[in-house]
């Protein structure tokens, strides 16, 4: 009669790490795999090479490849978060019936999180041309913006002359600010926001509200403190 399989759990070769620990090793190597996909990413942009990522995280690039076998599959789980972020915002501007508020609310959580959160800016202003995945993203969200645009202007809350190009700019131009610290940086975002969406309506109060106030900046603020400027990373 041939032997019953046994049921016991393997026993432990002497000398080698316990599975535990070797679970505990791989969810340690992912993590640093990502946080090193985040910090190159954010500093040469998504087409930096896999290798300089594998560099970074301490790690050989097989075992990079073995987490995440595309660069879609890396970014895309670097940026989770973030991309949670963006999609929330959406749906939430959609689906305000105010569509001048809508609109001005998903602006302001961008703002904030571009000066607060440089993984953010990333997957928000850069590009990513090397994933089909990602220039889908760009498009969907670029559509959505046009539709809450034209949702705006056609319910008489913007100007109409304003055009879905001037939210890049204003983004561009907060997203200068996120050299500096965030105590700064946030409430001259929002500062900056409202200055300019008072602007963009089409019929502004004669007397409008009050402005955010203005953050403790100078002329000293336009150079970049030398600690907030992106480390050079080569590939």
């Amino acid at each position: 009669m041939p032997a019953q399989p046994s049921h016991n759990p393997p026993e432990h070769t002497p000398g080698a790490p316990p599975p535990d620990a070797l679970r505990a090793d791989a969810r340690r190597n992912r993590e640093r795999v990502l946080e090193a996909a985040r910090e190159v990413f954010a500093a040469q942009g998504v087409d930096a090479p896999m290798s300089t990522v594998a560099r970074r995280a301490g790690v050989g690039v097989a075992t990079l490849y073995r987490r995440f076998p595309t660069r879609s599959a890396l970014v895309t789980a670097a940026f989770e978060d973030q991309l949670a972020v963006c999609a929330t915002a959406f749906e939430e501007a959609l689906a305000d019936p105010d569509p001048g508020h809508g609109l001005y609310t998903l602006l302001r959580k961008v703002c904030t999180t571009l000066v607060t959160d440089r993984g953010f800016e990333t997957v928000f202003m850069a590009g990513f041309p090397a994933s089909l995945d990602y220039d889908r993203e760009r498009a969907c969200a670029e559509e959505r913006l046009t539709h809450l645009v034209r949702r705006a202007r056609d319910a008489g809350r913007l100007r109409e002359d304003f055009s879905p190009a001037d939210i890049p700019l204003l983004l561009l131009a907060v997203s200068g600010l996120a050299s500096q610290p965030p105590e700064t940086a946030v409430p001259a975002a929002h500062r900056l926001l409202t200055y300019l969406f008072q602007s963009f309506q089409a019929d502004p109060p004669p007397r409008p509200a009050p402005l955010p106030p203005a953050p403790a900046l100078d002329l000293s603020g336009l150079h970049r403190p030398l600690s907030a400027q992106p480390s050079t990373v080569r590939p």
